[in-house]
């Protein structure tokens, strides 16, 4: 036997000099797992789970949810600020330029105190959404968008292939749209 060696386990040595039970006794078989200490071995070791696609979509395989299986983040940029606005919510993208393209009807320059928290950290553009938490304090979380041009672009979405790439596009404003891009 080797000087680094041994027998059997530590482990095993050591419950067998403590009389501890450890395992069976020999000649006994070991129980089988059931299918279901199968399928909740598969979830552990994540055969079941993946985290949500580059657009957010849940894994058709499985919800994350099972301990140790880290969750997409959804923003890149969360703050707050103080806002007068009409509403509780707002939604808003932010073009390359610094331009705000608002989603629900808010009077002109309302906007700049939530764009100016968001824009201390990210560059446009963005995409953000505000929610008012308490008198004129509103909490806004922002995420990175590519914007590109597309000009003769009918209607207000957009799919092609391009360069083996599929792009897929919402209209932000004009011939601005919001895409996302991925391999073929």
């Amino acid at each position: 036997m080797g000087f680094f060696r041994r027998d059997r386990p530590l482990h095993e040595q050591m419950a067998e000099e403590g009389g501890v039970e450890f395992g069976p006794e020999p000649g006994e078989t070991e129980r089988t797992p059931s299918r279901l200490a199968g399928l909740m071995h598969g979830l552990a070791d994540g055969f079941l789970t993946a985290p949500p696609d580059e657009f957010g979509n849940p894994s058709p395989l499985g919800e994350v949810g099972v301990h140790g299986v880290p969750r997409a983040r959804r923003w890149d940029v969360v703050a707050s600020a103080r806002a007068e606005l009409p509403a509780d919510e707002v939604h808003f993208a932010a073009l390359p330029d610094g331009t705000l393209i608002v989603e629900e009807d808010v009077p002109d320059g309302s906007l700049t105190p939530l764009a100016e928290a968001i824009e201390a950290t990210l560059n446009p553009p963005y995409r953000a959404e505000a929610v008012k938490r308490e008198d004129d304090v509103w909490a806004v979380a922002a995420s990175r968008i590519q914007v590109r041009e597309f000009s003769d672009t009918e209607g207000d979405d957009l799919e092609l292939v391009e360069d083996g790439n599929v792009v897929i596009g919402r209209r932000l404003d004009g011939d601005q749209f919001e895409i996302k891009v991925t391999p073929l």
